[in-house]
């Protein structure tokens, strides 16, 4: 009995529990919890693609839209005949997106004769994974397009352009360079910079998050570059070539420093030529290096000078600076050519001791054997007749002292006594040109106003600017002023050309040509010292022809150290370069121009 009351037992206990299934209430009450979220999502999904849709496509656009400056293509430099000096050519810019490559060898395989990178290291560029690859930023716009049009992936082809000077080395100094960016670092390149560059214009892009464009996307162009405005330069590059040979020549010869020489339109005031040149093996450039382009000029370690000397170098002129005294003293009527003075070979005043450079006794010059033989002693009694204010009035009256309105980048106005700061010494220092430090232009427009009758014309060096167009519009005709009567003018001309007769510019003497000019040989002085070092500026100065003069010019060599002397250094660069010029531009022995104009004539024309 027991043992069937304990098996029904066991029975019972290993029955599983019977579930009911869930009720109509709570089974409703399921359903209307999905419905009410999938409603939910559906207003939402209604409010973002609908309501909201603007709002949310301009944000999803703003991460990848982007507004990208493009540069304008910059102007042309030419000379003054048309000739190409400096120019923008369009290229196209390849840039790769590398995280968008996949198969950077196969892509490379594809793109390298396209894109002009060897294979190998197209390869590698593309395999960088950095998310913007430059591959050739001067690619010629054909293959641009190709490339373009190709759709390879992570690549966008992009408007470009590249600086180019077809000469060379030619008048580098003078036209300056650019950066990588393009823009004007030095020079005309530099001073026009805003002319030249035009206007920056506005694309849209769509971009990556590093930059590059996006696939299978065009670029909106909000506003289009304007083209920069050219320039035609009064440069006539055949003379400038010849200039620089020349210059370059000598001062090789010479072992000197550094080297310039400027041509000038005598009636206009127009440049004609400018070189600046730097001598980087001489031994005298460890007591100045002159910083230089690198670039020879066709001769060994001659190059370029970065900053132009013409404008940006002040020197002491020495002689060349007398044509202030005599000018002076004739204007004022204190002297004649022919009066006489009593000239000692030395003397000290203000504790210093002046002498002539020749040692002689006493001798008795006529004031044109004054200059001729470039006699400081002479100079200084001729000093004494126009006196302090006349040396100084005539000193500001010439030019010196005062920037010329090329306002060319790092132009100096040179260092200049006044009443001020004047010494007993100076009455002899100044006369002779050995207390002021001026730059060679000023020297140049000096002696230019000499030959222009008296007349002062500011240099220039922009004939006429040019348009994308081609269109052209002539700057306005140089500024002038008198300095010097005709009468008083006309003596210092005839005085002038005595030094190139029978003084001591005779290696100037041009055959079939009158000249007229002056010679300077001064010693350079320790900076900042009143103390004088044994190297020497040698310079030249003067214009032909002499009974009518076209053309001036001036050549200063700094620290020659085969030779010292202006007449011998600096003068044989001025009359092979000036005797060039004469014959290149058909100038007749007597300056006189025959109609039609042509030849001589072209160089003071205006550009119409």
């Amino acid at each position: 009995m027991s043992h069937q009351t304990s098996t029904h037992s066991r029975t019972q206990s290993s029955r599983t529990p019977h579930k009911r299934p869930p009720g109509p209430r709570r089974l409703l009450l399921l359903r209307a919890l999905l419905a009410a979220a999938f409603c939910a999502l559906g207003v939402r999904l209604f409010f973002l693609q609908v309501v909201d849709h603007a709002h949310y496509a301009a944000l999803s656009v703003g991460q990848v839209d982007e507004k990208l400056t493009t540069t304008a293509l910059r102007g042309g430099i030419y000379d003054r005949d048309g000739q190409t000096l400096a120019v923008s050519r369009p290229t196209s810019q390849v840039i790769a997106d590398d995280f968008q490559i996949k198969h950077p060898a196969k892509e490379a395989q594809a793109m390298a004769p396209l894109v002009q990178v060897p294979l190998a290291r197209l390869t590698a560029l593309l395999s960088r994974q950095s998310g913007y690859v430059v591959v050739n930023n001067a690619l010629n716009l054909t293959d641009g397009r190709r490339v373009s049009s190709l759709g390879f992936p992570g690549i966008v082809v992009q408007d470009s352009s590249v600086r180019t000077y077809p000469d060379g080395t030619l008048a580098t100094s003078l036209l300056g360079g650019v950066n990588a960016a393009g823009a004007g670092t030095t020079g005309i390149e530099y001073e026009f910079q805003k002319t030249l560059a035009g206007q920056s214009g506005v694309t849209r892009e769509l971009v990556s998050a590093s930059g590059v464009n996006l696939p299978a996307t065009h670029s909106t162009v909000i506003r289009p570059a304007k083209p920069g405005v050219g320039m035609e330069l009064t440069i006539d590059s055949s003379l400038q070539y010849v200039a620089e040979h020349d210059l370059a020549q000598q001062l090789k010869a010479e072992d000197g420093l550094t080297g310039l020489a400027v041509v000038m339109d005598v009636k206009t005031g127009q440049i004609l030529a400018d070189a600046s040149l730097v001598n980087t093996k001489t031994p005298a450039g460890a007591l100045g290096p002159i910083p230089s382009w690198g670039k020879s000029v066709g001769y060994a370690g001659i190059d370029q000078t970065i900053n132009n000397l013409p404008f940006s170098q002040a020197y002491e002129p020495g002689s060349v600076f007398k044509v202030v005294t005599f000018s002076a003293a004739l204007q004022a009527g204190l002297i004649t050519p022919n009066t006489i003075f009593t000239v000692p070979n030395s003397v000290v005043v203000g504790g210093r001791y002046f002498h002539d450079a020749e040692n002689h006794g006493l001798e008795h010059l006529t004031a044109t054997e004054v200059l001729a033989q470039s006699s400081n002693i002479g100079t200084y009694e001729i000093g004494l007749r126009v006196g302090e204010s006349g040396i100084l009035a005539q000193v500001q009256r010439l030019g010196f002292g005062q920037t010329t309105s090329i306002n060319f980048p790092d132009e100096t106005s040179g260092l200049l006594v006044n009443a001020a700061n004047w010494y007993a010494s100076d009455r002899v220092a100044l006369p002779i040109g050995q207390v002021d430090a001026v730059p060679a232009i000023q020297v140049l427009d000096a002696y230019n106003a000499i030959a222009n009758g008296g007349v002062f014309v500011e240099p220039k060096l922009v004939r006429a600017y040019v348009s994308a167009d081609g269109a052209m519009k002539a700057t306005p005709a140089s500024a002038t002023r008198v300095v010097l009567s005709k009468s008083a003018d006309a003596t210092m001309v005839k005085m002038l050309e005595q030094v190139v007769l029978d003084g001591t510019g005779t290696e100037a003497i041009i055959p079939g040509y009158t000249v007229a000019g002056k010679t300077g040989t001064a010693t350079i002085p320790f900076p900042g010292k009143d103390k004088l070092t044994d190297s020497y500026n040698a310079t030249f100065v003067g214009f032909a022809p002499a009974d009518n003069p076209i053309l001036s010019m001036i050549v200063v060599i700094q620290r020659p150290l085969n030779d010292i002397y202006g007449g011998s250094v600096s003068a044989p660069v001025f009359q092979e370069i000036m005797s060039y010029a004469l014959h290149h531009y058909g100038i007749p022995s007597n300056g006189a121009i025959q109609k039609p104009l042509t030849g001589a004539a072209a160089i003071s024309s205006d550009v119409t």
